[in-house]
């Protein structure tokens, strides 16, 4: 066999093998999403089998399993997008960040819902909803560790950030203006891992986004946001962009006033109450969850049991109200280990205000008793949220407060717009019209947020979140599944 003809088959054999190359990474990008939209519409698809499969990941921002079932932002706002859809939600869990577009483009999932500041790289691969969050990523340290304060003092410094997601993208392109920048770069972690890992002394930097890091400060105080590693990052859900049809909803769906407002309540709901606290506080109580908390445990346990409560939101009330101290005493005269007056002291049948037991007893059945008093017309969590500011100010102000959001035309049965009516009991213009006066409606609203931020705490601290997790989450029309 003559060379040339040698040579003219071997040019074939390596054409042929970027063709092959080149047919793969078109299956991979487009020939398998959103079912073939192609031939089938994607949104039609999803409506005819019934469910929503939406990618996310497992943290304590996106999604995880509560005793009482899923909670997360990203769940959340899939759950009631699908919803709107008529069908039944299916979660798709990732392990890595940057197993998500892959997985997308090949038509496992059909929406990625999981706080995903997009790639510049991957962009023009995707559609993207409307933002629904502006976030900053932060390089990361611990009190007492390295404390770099511009790019330029993190040169030299072990950095330590996930493998392949935004965060690393951000990286090279900063190393362009700092050529020596250098870091590690680590597959298989969630960023809420590596943060743990800081806090734990176990590497020393790391990248997050504020919100994550926020929420991980509430359960790991040690954790220092040092300085933005670049400007705010923008949320949003990503699609397979031949999906036109499901794009054009997932936009028209955001620009409802309805999702607008609902957005309101989860950012609300989820990041409204971190930043209450500084670094003393936190660690306080992390302290008295160790050495003082054990001492009552059973005891809220016993009355959450007793009341339908769970035992964590009674001991995170009765933290904000007393830091577990039976012997406390406040200038207004409430007393106790609850803090409750006399009067409502004697309405539970409370002996003793300074009896632990009784008292833990008391103040559960008299929160018991004022959430089954707002009625189920109020959804959870504003119910609860609602119960909690009228254990604290009142019932008589909370619904002056509730009557003044009618009068202003909001909706009183949610507790955002509440939180925002009750400071007005403090002003004379709005308190003097309402039939029980004057109030101090501030309080109440830090009061709220003070034991939403306790209580998230206890669940992250508690083996029965780890013991949830274990288990497959029922209560809903929400199924898992896992790459």
């Amino acid at each position: 066999m003559s060379p040339l003809i040698e040579m003219i088959r071997a040019m074939c054999r390596e054409k042929t093998k970027i063709f092959r190359g080149a047919i793969l990474c078109l299956m991979l990008l487009g020939g398998l999403g959103c079912e073939q939209v192609s031939m089938r519409n994607a949104l039609e698809a999803i409506k005819a089998r019934g469910e929503l499969r939406v990618l996310t990941r497992e943290d304590g921002t996106c999604y995880y399993r509560t005793p009482s079932g899923p909670a997360g932002f990203d769940y959340e706002l899939a759950k009631t997008f699908a919803d709107h859809l008529g069908v039944k939600l299916t979660l798709v869990v990732t392990e890595n960040y940057h197993d998500m577009v892959p997985a997308l483009l090949r038509g496992d999932a059909d929406i990625i819902a999981a706080g995903f500041a997009v790639p510049k790289r991957l962009k023009s691969h995707l559609a993207l909803g409307p933002l629904y969050m502006e976030v900053t990523p932060q390089v990361v340290g611990r009190r007492g560790g390295p404390s770099p304060r511009a790019l330029s003092e993190l040169i030299g410094q072990s950095l330590w950030v996930n493998a392949r997601t935004s965060y690393e993208e951000l990286l090279w392109e900063q190393k362009a203006h700092h050529p020596d920048l250098s870091w590690f770069s680590v597959p298989g972690y969630e960023t809420e891992e590596l943060l743990e890992m800081v806090a734990r002394g176990i590497i020393p930097l790391t990248v997050a986004d504020s919100n994550v890091v926020a929420s991980v400060q509430s359960y790991h105080p040690e954790i220092v946001a040092l300085f933005p590693l670049t400007e705010r990052a923008q949320l949003a859900w990503a699609m397979d962009p031949r999906c036109r049809e499901l794009h054009s909803t997932v936009h028209q769906w955001f620009n409802r006033p309805e999702t607008a407002a609902f957005l309101q309540r989860l950012n609300q709901h989820y990041y409204g109450h971190l930043g209450l606290f500084n670094y003393v506080d936190i660690a306080t109580y992390h302290r008295k969850v160790r050495e003082r908390l054990p001492k009552y445990r059973k005891y809220f346990e016993a009355a959450g049991t007793r009341y339908g409560l769970d035992w964590r939101l009674v001991a995170a009330l009765a933290y904000q109200e007393s830091q577990w101290d039976p012997e406390a005493e406040s200038f207004t005269g409430v007393r106790g280990l609850m803090m409750l007056t006399q009067n409502t002291a004697e309405a539970m049948g409370l002996n003793s205000r300074l009896e632990p037991v009784e008292a833990i007893f008391a103040g559960a059945r008299y929160f018991a008793h004022l959430h089954k008093r707002i009625g189920a017309a109020v959804p959870e969590s504003d119910r609860t949220y609602m119960a909690l500011a009228a254990y604290n100010v009142g019932w008589g102000h909370l619904e002056d407060a509730r009557t003044l959001a009618q009068r202003l035309g909001k909706n009183p049965n949610v507790w955002p717009v509440i939180r925002s009516t009750l400071p007005l009991l403090g002003k004379q213009k709005f308190y003097e019209t309402l039939p029980h006066g004057y109030a101090r409606g501030a309080e109440p609203v830090r009061f709220v947020d003070c034991i939403k931020t306790y209580y998230s705490i206890l669940v992250q601290a508690t083996d029965e979140l780890v013991a949830q997790r274990e288990k497959p989450a029922g209560g809903d029309n929400t199924e898992l599944t896992s790459l």
